[in-house]
């Protein structure tokens, strides 16, 4: 079965650490229609391998599994694009979105 690519969207997400626990995770940029707090899946190497405060562009589609906690789903194979805070803040600008 092949994915549904025209459920992936362009999403910039930025590696920040968890208030909770600590640890290095990712999550939405602010101005998106995806709340900043919003649980990213299937990035988590991105945090492994980047410094906290790193931001990338990224293709992911919202899920929840089955009625679970919405969060944002990027596919390991799918090509990633490391963004400067400046490319970040005129990529939001351009793309500006109502938060879902």
């Amino acid at each position: 079965m092949e994915r549904d690519l025209t459920a992936y969207r362009e999403v910039a997400v930025q590696v920040v650490r968890d208030a909770r626990t600590g640890a290095a995770v990712v999550r939405p940029l602010s101005g998106q229609p995806f709340a900043p707090d919003m649980r990213v899946h299937g990035a988590g190497r991105l945090a492994l391998e980047h410094p906290i405060g790193a931001i990338f562009l990224v293709q992911a589609k919202m899920t929840d599994r089955l009625g679970g906690t919405p969060f944002l789903y990027v596919y390991h194979g799918d090509p990633v694009r490391a963004l400067t805070p400046a490319e970040a803040k005129r990529w939001l600008g351009e793309y500006r979105r109502l938060r879902i």
